[in-house]
């Protein structure tokens, strides 16, 4: 598989590349600058591996944590995901893990653990809402969900928030429980920052009435791979003339070419979006 890819490293690859150093680069500096300075807890692995580091005083680093909790979930991500998904998410992690100590610093630009969170929370959620834009996985609980997603159409949210919340409560053992509300005020910022960041899993319903229902849904079948279905009869309350409804379902991340191929078919179409909670049956995801 190592050969193959480097055969054929084109423009994808080195976007996952950039996608995974950049990730390493920002929680190195999250950790180094602002979560340690300010005392606060990151979410996830990466956040048991800070723990860790805590319990042990030290004599098991934070950047041994994310690589030794990593390396089990790393092969079934091979396993049951992708090799080329498992691949670079190694990579993501290994040079996390390497750019962790590389970073550290004796410098401190605050120790206010309130900005030390938001700061914090915001470059780690820009890190892995870029990463799993580009493709790859930040390891831990990202590999967890996208199997469970993946595989058995579910989702892990109260394996996430247990988790989470075991390491809030760490938090405040070691530092006192002020510094775990600290640190939950950084995980929302993260979460938030993730969903700016990574459009793909937020789905977007598109109702397009117009008079050129067949050519409309051939145009957007070929622009992007979506399925389209036509609602005939539909008849204008202003205008006396028959149209055709046509429903779609589409991920943020493609809702610019869907409003291209709209325009280009039927400038005059109207069309209005509204956000989905949830898809079932044959909605496409692509693979990891």
């Amino acid at each position: 598989m190592l050969i193959k890819l480097g055969k054929k490293l084109n423009h994808h690859y080195y976007h996952q590349i950039m996608g995974a150093t950049l990730y390493a680069f920002a929680v190195a500096i999250a950790l180094n600058y602002f979560w340690i300075p300010g005392h606060i807890y990151s979410s996830g692995f990466n956040g048991l591996a800070q723990l860790i580091d805590t319990l042990t005083h030290g004599h098991f680093p934070v950047a041994w944590g994310i690589a030794s909790a990593n390396l089990p979930l790393l092969i079934l991500a091979w396993l049951m995901l992708s090799k080329r998904f498992a691949i670079f998410t190694a990579m993501a992690v290994g040079l996390s893990a390497v750019f962790v100590p590389l970073f550290q610093t004796q410098t401190v630009l605050t120790t206010d653990p309130l900005m030390c969170a938001i700061f914090g929370g915001g470059l780690n959620g820009m890190a892995v809402g870029t990463a799993l834009r580009c493709g790859l996985g930040t390891g831990g609980l990202d590999v967890i969900g996208m199997i469970a997603k993946q595989r058995y159409r579910t989702k892990v949210g109260s394996v996430n928030l247990a988790f989470n919340a075991m390491i809030m409560v760490g938090a405040g053992l070691t530092y006192g429980w002020q510094y775990a509300l600290y640190s939950i005020i950084g995980v929302v910022v993260s979460a938030h920052f993730i969903d700016v960041f990574y459009t793909h899993q937020q789905q977007i319903q598109e109702m397009i009435i117009t008079n050129k229902p067949e050519m409309m849904c051939e145009h957007i079948q070929q622009k992007m791979r979506r399925g389209v279905t036509i609602i005939d009869s539909a008849h204008g309350g202003y205008t006396g003339k028959d149209k055709s409804v046509l429903l779609t379902v589409v991920t943020q991340h493609e809702l610019n070419d869907l409003r291209e191929a709209i325009q280009e078919v039927d400038p005059t179409a109207f069309y209005s979006e509204s956000k989905v909670e949830h898809t079932g049956g044959r909605f496409y995801e692509p693979e990891p």
